[in-house]
């Protein structure tokens, strides 16, 4: 692994020109009144006079224009040193309102009198997020869907139909395009050091921002339009994100930054920053300036185990950066297995650990949520950010020297370093179809609380005493379970009553907790748990219903108010409950069989495999179509009885030839 020590710059050479020396090559002193009316406002044409553009296709020359622009951020820098807090916040606090992240800007003001060069970075990396976020509100104004990437948002008709193109431009020569400064961008994919970020393209950046917000305020009041701010992401169920044990893991933290090999010199301080704002509870920000040196430190690891030292650096505008997606992918771009993943241990918890609180669409996606302004910085949750930090020293320790071991045994250590060895992904489609066939089995057990009524009442409603057909469905049922018997854990196997002794809660619990591979799931495997997702989902819906269609009718027959007609459609119900119940189980029993062999489906041939993706279709058609029966506006109870017929016989067929995933694993 490369020495961190030796490493001076993650800045490539042109990058590092245009960002730390281009804008400083133009000594002139620019007069601040050039661009800032009596009254406070930015005289726009005084700025946009400063982009320049190429006599080829007249787009923007990003060179001439940082050039260019270098002396009005200088002059920009000065004049916002010059004022006082109570000053600044008189004249321009009204014209962040539209980002309905006022204080936030009233902060970067305040890491600009600042001597830390941490904390000017951390200020650029806030106001770009929540600029983007306030900027994707204004493109509603105008659209139903806003762009994802920053680039695509700048670039867009739609803004420069508000602010005027000359003014996209302008912000475009600082953030949102490869070619430009692309401040955005190095800071949160980790690729400036402190030092690197030239404080006056800060400054320029917060007075722009008032200045859209005075060109917002005549563009709303011009078109009689309102602002709507979309609501923030919201956490939920904090303890499904519970890695690590949260007790003292700071107290050997700064010594480990020092000493492990995965910290590069030249970013410790953004690593010491990050530790001193968890420690003040400044959750956000310790997580905005922790997230990219996580990033870096991989890429250190991704550069020198795929022996591809050059990656290390920010690439040039024709390329593509070296970044988690890629870090964290099965192939290198040259279709070469990526060695990170090795080096990780995978599967260990180190890779599944990042796809789950980074990429995994159904997991937080700190990063990105944080990066494009999607989380309320003042309340971000102390229990996302403690198992961050938790990771964050685990892989510290595990790229540390061998000296450390009594470090790594120490008693803060040793908890986390253990987590390592269980962790199993929470955020991948498969871990999430375990969760949802769990709690479609508990809603299933609530059936007999609602929707069986005591045997002695039972015998009252008039054809409830037996029905023959619903009885053969059930003995189709207990042939199927015998069949799949042998793929089961053998103390759940019961020859006595199977539907109730073997479609149990404690077997897919049991078969839930078999740990499957989720790291690089092939294609075919997610199309088929995609499949198996929606199956279970059904299923859910059809036990929701009848759990509130029974239960409302079970009181209403105890209290007599139910009608002549209601209380045959309560017979029917109660009629086809008796085999719904062992049905929906047989198929979430089915579900879990085949998720615990789904990796078995790269066996089949393109034929069989879409043979095997059609009968699963045809169970899903089977689900979907209960769901319309047994809504609250169908009542189609009867007919539950045909389609289920038509469906455990094409189970029974299938698992007679054999064409499942349980008997390609066995």
């Amino acid at each position: 692994m490369a020495l961190p020590d030796s490493v001076t710059t993650c800045l490539s050479q042109p990058v590092h020109y245009v960002i730390c020396k281009l804008g400083f090559e133009k000594k002139d002193t620019y007069d601040i009144d050039n661009i800032l009316s009596g009254n406070g406002e930015v005289c726009w044409p005084a700025v946009t006079e400063h982009v320049c553009y190429l006599e080829s296709d007249q787009s923007v020359d990003y060179i001439k224009s940082i050039r260019s622009l270098g002396p009005v951020c200088e002059s920009v820098n000065s004049y916002f040193k010059s004022l006082t807090k109570e000053q600044f916040v008189i004249q321009y606090a009204s014209w962040f309102h539209w980002t309905n992240c006022t204080e936030i800007f009233l902060e970067v003001f305040d890491a600009l009198q600042s001597t830390q060069a941490t904390e000017v970075a951390l200020g650029l990396m806030k106001l770009t997020s929540c600029l983007e976020r306030a900027l994707g509100d204004v493109y509603l104004l105008k659209s139903n869907d806003c762009p994802f990437l920053l680039r695509d948002l700048l670039a867009s008709e739609k803004l420069a139909d508000v602010f005027g193109q000359a003014v996209m431009n302008v912000l475009r020569v600082f953030i949102g395009s490869p070619h430009g400064l692309n401040l955005r961008n190095v800071l949160w994919h980790g690729f400036a050091s402190p030092q690197e970020i030239p404080a006056k393209y800060c400054a320029m950046l917060l007075f722009l921002t008032a200045g859209l917000g005075q060109l917002l305020q005549a563009y709303l009041l011009q078109t009689k339009s309102v602002l709507v701010h979309r609501p923030y992401v919201i956490f939920i169920c904090l303890e499904e994100l519970d890695v690590f044990p949260g007790n003292e893991i700071l107290s050997i933290a700064e010594e480990l930054i020092k000493l492990s090999s995965f910290v590069l010199k030249i970013m410790l301080p953004f690593w010491i920053a990050a530790l001193t704002a968890f420690k003040q509870s400044r959750y956000a920000d310790s997580m905005i300036l922790l997230l990219p040196q996580l990033e870096t430190g991989l890429r250190l690891l991704f550069t020198t185990t795929n022996k591809c030292p050059n990656r290390l650096l920010t690439a040039e505008s024709s390329a593509l950066y070296t970044t988690f997606d890629e870090m964290l992918a099965k192939h290198l771009d040259d279709e070469e297995v990526n060695q990170l993943p090795v080096v990780l241990e995978e599967p260990a918890m180190e890779s599944d650990f990042l796809w789950d609180f980074l990429n995994h669409q159904e997991g937080p996606r700190i990063r990105d949520r944080l990066s494009h302004g999607e989380i309320n910085l003042e309340t971000f949750p102390r229990e996302i950010a403690n198992q961050i930090v938790g990771f964050a020293i685990t892989i510290l320790c595990r790229f540390s020297d061998e000296a450390m071991f009594s470090l790594k045994e120490h008693v803060v250590i040793k908890p986390l370093m253990n987590c390592t060895s269980c962790y199993q992904s929470r955020f991948h489609p498969i871990s999430q179809l375990k969760k949802q066939v769990l709690e479609c089995m508990k809603s299933i057990h609530l059936w007999p609380e609602f929707a069986i009524v005591p045997e002695e009442q039972g015998q009252k409603i008039k054809g409830l005493e037996g029905n023959a057909e619903a009885n053969a469905l059930i003995l189709m049922i207990s042939e199927i379970i015998s069949q799949l018997q042998h793929y089961m854990p053998q103390n759940c196997c019961s020859s006595d009553d199977p539907i109730n002794n073997v479609l149990t809660e404690r077997l897919l619990v049991e078969l839930c907790d078999t740990r499957i591979c989720t790291l690089y799931s092939s294609r075919p495997v997610l199309e088929v748990v995609v499949v198996l997702r929606k199956i279970s989902a059904q299923c859910h819906q059809v036990s929701q219903q009848v759990i509130a269609g029974a239960g409302l009718r079970h009181t209403q027959w105890l209290n007599k108010t139910l009608r002549s007609r209601q209380r045959h459609n309560y017979r029917r119900m109660l009629n086809s409950i008796k085999f719904l119940s062992p049905v929906l189980r047989l198929i979430l029993l089915l579900i879990t069989l085949e998720l615990v062999s789904v990796h078995s489906v790269c066996k089949k041939n393109p034929f069989d495999y879409q043979q095997y993706l059609k009968f699963l279709k045809s169970v899903l058609q089977y689900t979907e179509n209960l769901v319309t029966y047994t809504s609250p506006d169908k009542n189609k109870w009867d007919e539950t009885m045909e389609l289920t017929k038509k469906t455990l016989i094409k189970i029974k067929k299938i698992s007679d030839r054999k064409l499942m995933l349980m008997h390609l694993a066995t």
